[in-house]
C-alpha cells in the first residue's frame, strides 16, 4: 500500500496544475456535455502512457531526438489555434452562454479537441514515460507504484468532470463563462510560449 500511495501521490502531483487538458475537462463539466466520455478519454490516456513508461518504454523519448521537437510544434501550433476560438468566445459573450445551454457539438469533434490536448502535448510524454517511468524503478513493485499513479488520474479527472457542475449556478450569468474562455484561452497561449521558449 506504500508503494501505491506513492505512485498516487506522484501522479496526482503532476497532473494537479492547471493545463490545457484540466481546463478542458472543467469546461465539459460545466457544460455537462459528455462528461463520463471525455473524463474516461483522459485517465486512459493516462493509463496507457504510464503503463508503457512504468514498463520501461521512457528510453524511447530519450533516443529518438525528433519526438520533442514535432509534438512541441505540432502541441504549440494547437494551443495557439484553440486559444484563439476561446479568445473569440469571450469577446462575443453571448455565444458561449448559448452554446452551453442550447446546442451540443458532436461527440466526435469533443473527443478531437480532448485527445489533442492530450496527446499533442509533450510534457504529458516527459511526466509519464520518463519521471514516472524513471521514479518507479525504485521501488520493488513497479505494477502497484503504477497502479497508484492511474487511480490518481481517474480520481483526479472524474472528480474535476462531476465536480463542476457545483459551480454552475455561478456560469448561469453571461460574464461568467466570458471570464472562464478568457482564462482558458490565455492558459492555452501561456502553455504555447512556455513549449515553444522553453529551450531558449
Amino acid at each position: 500500500m506504500e508503494t501505491v500511495f506513492a505512485g498516487f501521490a506522484l501522479g496526482l502531483t503532476l497532473i494537479l496544475a492547471i493545463g490545457a487538458q484540466n481546463a478542458f475537462v472543467l469546461r465539459q463539466g460545466l457544460r455537462q456535455q459528455y462528461v463520463f466520455v471525455i473524463c474516461l478519454t483522459c485517465a486512459l490516456s493516462d493509463a496507457i502512457l504510464i503503463a508503457a513508461g512504468v514498463a520501461g518504454f521512457g528510453w524511447v523519448v530519450e533516443t529518438a531526438p525528433w519526438i520533442k521537437p514535432v509534438f512541441t510544434w505540432g502541441g504549440a501550433v494547437f494551443l495557439i489555434f484553440y486559444g484563439f476560438m476561446n479568445a473569440r468566445a469571450a469577446w462575443r459573450g453571448g455565444e458561449a452562454l448559448e452554446a452551453a445551454e442550447n446546442s451540443r457539438k458532436s461527440l466526435a469533434k469533443t473527443l478531437g479537441i480532448c485527445l489533442a490536448l492530450t496527446w499533442l502535448n509533450p510534457h504529458v510524454y516527459l511526466d509519464t514515460l520518463v519521471l514516472l517511468g524513471s521514479v518507479s524503478t525504485d521501488y520493488p513493485d513497479k505494477l502497484a507504484f503504477g497502479a497508484g499513479a492511474v487511480f490518481a488520474s481517474f480520481a483526479f479527472f472524474f472528480s474535476l468532470g462531476y465536480g463542476a457542475r457545483f459551480l454552475a449556478p455561478m456560469f448561469a450569468r453571461p460574464i461568467a463563462w466570458r471570464i472562464l474562455d478568457g482564462l482558458v484561452a490565455f492558459t492555452m497561449w501561456g502553455i504555447a510560449a512556455k513549449l515553444l521558449f522553453a529551450g531558449e
